[in-house]
C-alpha cells in the first residue's frame, strides 16, 4: 500500500515542528514507519540552497530567483526522498512545501502565476501531498515568535507588512485549494489543543491518529 504525503504549513512560530513529531510518534505507534522532511532542506542540495536562502547576508535575489531555488530542492527531495518512501509504503511528513513558496514568493497574481507553474512542471500528480495542513496565525504574534527564538533569518527580518502578505498568501492557498487543504486557526491555542484540530482533519487518512 502507498503511503501517505502530508504536509504542515504556516508561518514561523506556528508549531509546524512540535506538530510534526507529535504525529510522527503517534503513527510509529501505530506499526508505521513515517519519513520526516523539511523544505529547503533534507538532502544535500537541499541543506546547501538552505543556507543560501535563509543567509541574512546573501545578495538580494528577485522572487522569482527565489522560487526557482526553493522548487531546485523540492525536485531533489522529492526524487531521492519522497518517492521512494511513498512506494515502498512509508507515510511522508514534511514541513513546508509549495504552499510556502506561494505565500513568501507569490508577492503578486503574476508571481502566483509563476510560482503555480512551475510547481506544474516539478510536482508530478503522483507526488502532491494528499493534504495540507496550514497552521495559521496573525502577523504580529508569528513574527514575535519567531525574532523571540533568536536572530531573525532572511525572510523574518522583511517585517511586519511582509509577514501579513504572507499569512494573505497562505489564505489565498486554502481557499483555491479547498479538497486538499486545511486551514487551522491556532492563535490561542495550546499544543495540545492544536493537536486536537489536526487530528481531526486527518481523520479521513489516517485511522485511528
Amino acid at each position: 500500500m502507498r503511503g501517505k504525503f502530508l504536509v504542515l504549513e504556516g508561518m514561523d512560530g506556528t508549531g509546524k515542528t512540535t506538530q510534526a513529531m507529535r504525529l510522527i510518534d503517534k503513527l510509529v505507534a501505530q506499526g508505521r514507519n513515517p519519513l520526516h522532511l523539511r523544505e529547503p532542506g533534507t538532502t544535500e542540495l537541499g541543506e546547501r540552497l538552505r543556507d543560501i536562502l535563509l543567509d541574512n547576508n546573501r545578495p538580494a535575489m528577485s522572487p522569482k530567483t527565489e522560487a526557482l531555488l526553493f522548487f531546485a530542492s523540492r525536485s531533489e527531495m522529492l526524487s531521492s526522498a519522497v518517492e521512494p518512501a511513498l512506494e515502498a509504503g512509508r507515510d511522508v511528513i514534511c514541513e513546508r512545501f509549495t504552499p510556502s513558496t506561494v505565500a513568501y514568493q507569490g508577492l503578486n497574481p503574476e508571481l502566483v502565476k509563476f510560482v503555480l507553474g512551475i510547481d506544474g512542471l516539478v510536482v508530478e500528480a503522483s507526488l502532491s501531498p494528499d493534504l495540507v495542513l496550514i497552521l495559521d496565525l496573525p502577523a504580529e504574534e508569528s513574527l514575535a515568535r519567531a525574532t523571540g527564538q533568536g536572530q531573525a533569518d532572511n525572510f523574518e527580518a522583511r517585517g511586519l507588512d511582509f509577514q501579513k502578505q504572507v499569512r494573505s498568501g497562505y489564505a489565498a492557498y486554502a481557499k483555491n485549494r479547498p479538497a486538499t487543504t486545511a486551514l487551522i486557526d491556532v492563535d490561542g491555542l495550546s499544543p495540545d489543543q492544536v493537536e486536537t484540530a489536526i487530528d481531526a482533519a486527518l481523520s479521513q487518512l489516517f485511522e485511528n491518529v
